[in-house]
């Protein structure tokens, strides 16, 4: 018999005095204190104090019901009067994601960050909290995540690790970046832009605009002359947020096919659709001369302007 397994039967036969078997503690005081837990628990308890959750105790300004190892796993005297029996205090591992997120809100509902958690991706997907954080063991003690950040959402998201891998992308696997810079994992209103169809966990800027005016805020506005795809579709029109083989995060590797792709109609572009010979314009935005394959070279303004409704200056 082992040193500790000696200890943990000496606080189990303690607290049977207290709580004998078949007895009904909830009668009296179902809370034992997060002081019983430490007997049996030494591993939890040893990082405990550098836990955010420690400030409960630390505090001693809450309830019971709000404060230690029982403000998450419920009430600890039947689990203890039962040789801690494991089926006398919530688990968290066998609780349904719904169950977890019940428990986890009772102290943080009041979290502006989380007020749209149960209609966000996550929740929906049954995506669990304890799924991305690890109450006792966590890596980063500040969100208290099982990983770090980039590899938390890395463990679901394999699509967008491979976009953080191609040439051009923003920073994240340098550190430079975070997920959370761009996407709130716990919920967001549904924003204006892209006709309301912009996805729920991307983090909305100065109140309502696209998260990519955080960073990049000569291309907020408001401008005098905007173009239209900026402020109705958002960015995504044109680049690839995550990552992509073309400069600037393009969606094409040539800025005059992007921009055909709403420009195509302009007299002057391209070919002549009936004949099949250059367009009949006299030399004017024929994109066949390489003059007018960099649109930008003369509409450079192209996120809006203040000065030309043809975004050249």
């Amino acid at each position: 018999m082992t040193v500790r397994t000696t200890i943990q039967r000496l606080v189990l036969l303690a607290a049977a005095s207290l709580f004998p078997l078949g007895a009904q503690p909830a009668e009296q005081n179902p809370y034992v204190g997060s002081r019983t837990c430490q007997a049996c628990h030494p591993d939890v308890w040893q990082t405990f104090h550098r836990n955010p959750h420690f400030r409960s105790l630390a505090m001693e300004d809450q309830p019971e019901s709000r404060t230690g190892c029982e403000g998450c796993h419920g009430p600890g005297g039947l689990h203890v009067s039962n040789a801690g029996d494991k089926s006398k205090i919530v688990v968290f591992p066998k609780l349904q994601p719904a169950a977890v997120l019940d428990s986890c809100l009772t102290c943080h509902s009041a979290d502006f960050g989380k007020m749209q958690i149960r209609r966000s991706s996550h929740s929906t997907g049954e995506v669990s909290c304890i799924s991305c954080h690890s109450i006792h063991g966590s890596q980063e003690e500040r969100p208290l995540l099982a990983t770090s950040e980039r590899e938390t959402c890395y463990a679901c998201h394999l699509e967008i690790r491979a976009k953080f891998e191609l040439p051009f992308r923003h920073r994240v696997n340098e550190g430079a970046v975070l997920c959370s810079d761009c996407h709130n994992p716990h919920g967001t209103p549904m924003s204006t832009w892209r006709t309301a169809q912009s996805p729920r966990m991307v983090r909305p800027a100065f109140g309502n605009d696209i998260a990519c005016t955080n960073c990049h805020t000569d291309k907020r506005g408001p401008f005098i002359h905007e173009h239209p795809p900026v402020r109705v579709e958002g960015c995504p029109t044109c680049h690839q947020p995550h990552g992509s083989t073309n400069p600037r995060l393009l969606s094409r590797p040539a800025a005059f096919t992007l921009c055909l792709e709403c420009h195509n109609d302009v007299m002057g572009f391209g070919l002549d659709l009936e004949r099949g010979v250059p367009a009949p314009t006299p030399g004017f935005h024929n994109i066949a001369e390489p003059r007018f394959q960099n649109c930008v070279a003369c509409h450079a303004r192209i996120h809006g302007s203040n000065a030309d409704q043809l975004f050249r200056r």
